[in-house]
């Protein structure tokens, strides 16, 4: 088992609540192709795409899986969002689905969202402003005998469910859902945090995504993101190598596509990838 600082991570409660549907732009936004479309974008309970689902070809754009979450206060969200890592237990403490249980999916950049998987029995009972807190545990967290690697946005329960090996040359070895150039990255890059947000997987150019399988790119697999480096900010660095899950669905807008947020990260040829069906959220974390 990979050693970590797992027993001297704070464990702390914080809390938001179901946040409603966005519209930015009334006049609706314009596609690569020209065209203006009006769809559903961010926020919302959605009900019909959850972990394991593919997250393209909705008929959305940024579509955001489960349970959309955001504190209405903006301070008070930054903390939520930047102490809520993937694979936190999420309870609804308010409203008919009080106590019902699931955890966190994702964490959205520019609307700053947090996504939540809960069983489908428990949304159908979920009301927009209903309040759900986060056991936020995981910022921080780091491996003991892997410096070079950095971890954000982690939880210690998602990192002992993974599919990782520990090599004798010093590397790890991760299993995949899907292996990503960074030459396909979009918005995102040049951020100068990783610990919140996203980074985008432009899905423009058929033939990278024939190439590389994009288009079967489903809500929650964990991905690897080759030559892209997000230890600190986001930019292109040869031999850097991103691990990270799909957190929103794909976009018509140029530079936009399914989000991104880091898991582990290194500047150094320190992690090797295979791919893995089995490397999504939804069976990882046994729903």
């Amino acid at each position: 088992m990979l050693k970590t600082n797992k027993d001297r991570l704070p464990m702390t409660l914080v809390q938001a609540q179901a946040a409603p549907c966005r519209v930015r732009n009334a006049a609706g936004n314009m596609t690569t192709d020209g065209m203006t479309l009006w769809c559903q974008g961010t926020g919302g309970i959605t009900y019909n795409a959850q972990i394991g689902d593919i997250c393209t070809g909705w008929a959305a754009d940024h579509l955001e899986p489960g349970v959309t979450t955001r504190h209405p206060d903006e301070i008070i969200n930054n903390g939520y969002n930047l102490l809520s890592c993937i694979g936190n237990e999420a309870t609804v403490v308010s409203g008919d689905a009080k106590g019902a249980k699931g955890f966190v999916t994702g964490k959205h950049g520019g609307a700053e969202h947090v996504m939540v998987w809960l069983p489908q029995a428990d949304m159908e009972k979920l009301l927009i402003e209903d309040k759900i807190a986060v056991r936020a545990q995981g910022q921080g967290m780091e491996l003991t005998d892997y410096p070079g690697i950095l971890l954000r946005s982690m939880s210690p329960k998602l990192l002992e469910s993974m599919n990782i090996t520990e090599l004798p040359d010093g590397k790890l070895r991760i299993g995949v859902a899907k292996i990503v150039p960074a030459c396909v990255m979009g918005s995102g890059l040049g951020a100068r945090n990783s610990t919140t947000g996203d980074y985008d997987i432009t899905l423009h150019d058929p033939v990278m995504n024939a190439q590389h399988g994009l288009m079967d790119l489903r809500f929650g697999d964990i991905v690897a993101l080759i030559d892209a480096d997000t230890r600190f900010g986001r930019t292109f660095r040869t031999g850097a190598v991103t691990i990270g899950v799909v957190i929103h669905g794909d976009s018509y807008l140029d530079g936009h596509g399914p989000g991104v947020t880091t898991l582990m990260a290194t500047k150094e040829p320190l992690i090797e990838v295979f791919e893995d069906e089995s490397a999504n959220l939804k069976t990882l974390l046994g729903v």
